[in-house]
């Protein structure tokens, strides 16, 4: 098991494939771990992956501290220095895209192209995340965790037997760590910053994502100049879970024409 020790606590990271190669870095959604890749890693062997578990997710720590979006994208740069990675694509499905997108603009010569599932430059309102708070605050994960999977999947996998272990993962969290990350995502707002992205971007997005919708995904495509979009039909918030396959092709594709 391989740690990087963080001012605030232990960082949980885990390499895949070769050494050799333009890495891929992979950034986990709110309420996942790096299992959330695991799908898409298991049919990609050929390609260096790097992935990690952000704080408060995971085997990684949580800080008693408050953190923010630049605090989670020093933290995956911090990683690359660990590992003596001087560029990567980076790959992040919804709060993990935005932590790509902030690396993106903080270290422009480090990120050789951006892979966005499922996030945009502004998710949510103040509203809706003091609701999220709150409701995690008063039940817990184990006690909103039916409610976050009906945001994160379309009904056919969600009624899946396989939907049954990400509800588990989900519900065995940290509730520190989630409501931390939901902090960073009310105060996150990347759309004075995310217009100047330089590099390669695909944005991908799913017919049924409840949580960034098509719509949001294509406007953020539209503020990035050159951003390419790809939708996934009946796929929900994390294709990466709902459709490995596709997700697995896309990233491939789009890492292919970096490299």
């Amino acid at each position: 098991m391989s740690v990087l020790m963080r001012p605030w606590g232990h960082l949980h990271y885990r390499l895949r494939g070769p050494d050799a190669g333009l890495p891929v870095i992979l950034l986990n959604s709110l309420g996942t771990d790096l299992r959330m890749w695991e799908g898409v890693a298991d049919r990609l062997p050929d390609l260096r992956l790097i992935g990690m578990d952000k704080r408060g997710h995971g085997l990684s720590a949580t800080p008693t501290d408050v953190w923010t979006l630049d605090d989670l994208a020093g933290d995956a740069l911090a990683l690359m220095d660990h590992l003596g990675v001087d560029r990567a694509v980076v790959a992040g499905c919804s709060i993990g895209g935005m932590i790509a997108q902030r690396m993106a603009t903080l270290a422009p010569s480090r990120i050789a192209g951006l892979f966005l599932s499922n996030t945009a430059m502004k998710v949510g309102t103040d509203e809706s995340w003091a609701a999220r708070i709150a409701g995690i605050t008063e039940q817990g994960l184990r006690g909103m965790a039916a409610q976050i999977m009906d945001r994160w999947f379309a009904p056919a996998f969600r009624a899946s037997d396989e939907a049954k272990a990400w509800e588990t993962m989900l519900m065995r969290g940290d509730n520190a760590g989630y409501i931390g990350a939901c902090r960073v995502l009310a105060a996150a707002d990347l759309r004075t910053t995310s217009p100047a992205i330089a590099c390669p971007v695909l944005l991908v997005g799913g017919t049924t994502d409840a949580s960034t919708p098509e719509e949001l995904v294509r406007a953020t495509a539209v503020a990035i100049n050159g951003a390419r979009v790809e939708i996934i039909q009946g796929s929900g918030h994390i294709p990466a879970i709902d459709n490995p396959d596709i997700t697995a092709r896309l990233l491939a594709d789009f890492h292919r024409g970096l490299a």
